[in-house]
């Protein structure tokens, strides 16, 4: 991971930011494709020096755009082709490709208005 310091990301609070990690969840995280493909190809590196492989069937793809529907972006490790979601669960967040809150709102309401509570 040391590796993708240097790699474009995006910008937060002055800060290149370009991935997030807690335990054995990554984020990866570009303002494009060929960026995003740039900063796999590293770790997918990186991560065979090391003995290990990155399994293409649980990595997966979500491009954040304020459109209607999101535009394809089609990312590979080595030639398999990663899935693209339009939301996921991380680390009990909903993300969802429109950048907006709303799903996870709703399931937080939810949540605290169980009566299992």
């Amino acid at each position: 991971m040391q590796n993708l310091e240097n790699c474009p990301g995006i910008k937060v609070g002055g800060y290149n930011v370009n991935n997030i990690r807690y335990a054995d969840d990554t984020v990866l995280i570009a303002e494009n494709k060929d960026d995003l493909q740039r900063l796999l190809n590293i770790v997918v590196e990186e991560s065979r020096k090391k003995g290990l492989d990155l399994n293409s069937k649980k990595t997966e793809v979500m491009v954040i755009s304020r459109k209607q529907k999101p535009p394809k972006c089609d990312i590979f490790i080595n030639d398999a082709k990663l899935k693209q979601q339009d939301k996921f669960k991380y680390l009990g967040t909903i993300i969802t490709s429109d950048g907006r809150n709303n799903n996870e709102i709703a399931a937080r309401i939810a949540h605290e208005s169980s009566p299992n509570k």
